[in-house]
């Protein structure tokens, strides 16, 4: 089983440069978990009949965040967001379950440059980590997506000048923290645990993807429970089309 989830930055925008869907026959993923879609499902034309289920979770306001998922096989279930009204109108979180697990597509919260919004970041973590282990009391959970953090100083190409900065605060460092001590595994740094200059994200100036100058800030979670179904875990940096780059595992069935 394939999943891959991928930072679009627009779905609309990814169709126009004629990249997604050549993207997806590629690499023919079971289940694609997207992010930062910037539309309604009405809003895009969208032929992709090797995925016909397909579950949008957008935002209220026109043009912002909000996910999706599309999958090759029918889920059990889908339901929507963590709850919390302000997070949900955003559309921020997608949950299909399939037999074996869940499979989640989220989107988290920026903190934002001047940090206006660390609290409601802080607020959010809290937040999600209880609905993942409400969803894992049933069974394992793959949450994947763009969590706008760089865990570890070797997740970003320039940690000391950004000690402290929107991505990088300890705040929000610590949030990661608790999904670890929860029993969640992030598992590219699982099966990769010291190799570096492995990004997920580039600052759209100053030739900062050619360079290589970027944050690990997307990752595919997974509980401890299906740790040893782990084949592969990836980062797709290769992938164009958006200011971040693709991720994906593999699990044995």
């Amino acid at each position: 089983m394939k999943l891959i989830s991928w930072n679009v930055n627009g779905i609309r925008a990814v169709l126009r440069k004629n990249l997604f869907l050549p993207f997806v026959a590629d690499h023919d993923p079971d289940v694609i978990c997207l992010q930062e879609t910037k539309a309604h499902p009405q809003q895009v034309a969208l032929d992709l009949p090797s995925h016909p289920y397909q579950y949008w979770h957008s935002a209220e306001k026109k043009g912002y965040a909000g996910t999706a998922i599309f999958s090759k096989r029918e889920p059990v279930s889908i339901s929507y967001g963590i709850g919390v009204a302000s997070f949900d109108s955003e559309g921020r979180l997608v949950a299909t379950e399939f037999e074996d697990f869940y499979a989640v597509s989220v989107y988290v919260p920026n903190s934002k440059r001047d940090l206006s919004r660390l609290d409601e970041r802080q607020e959010w973590d809290r937040a999600f980590l209880a609905r993942l282990k409400g969803l894992e009391k049933h069974k394992p959970v793959v949450f994947s997506g763009d969590f706008n953090v760089a865990h570890t100083d070797i997740d970003l190409a320039r940690p000391k000048e950004n000690e402290g900065h929107h991505g990088y605060t300890r705040e929000e460092r610590s949030g990661f923290d608790d999904f670890v001590s929860a029993g969640f595994i992030d598992t590219f740094r699982h099966l990769h645990p010291d190799e570096r200059h492995q990004y997920t994200w580039w600052r759209q100036m100053g030739g900062a993807r050619e360079r290589n100058v970027g944050w690990r800030i997307d990752y595919v979670m997974i509980s401890a429970a299906l740790l040893p179904r782990l084949e592969s875990a990836s980062i797709l940096s290769d992938v164009y089309g958006s200011d971040h780059c693709p991720v994906g595992i593999t699990l044995s069935q």
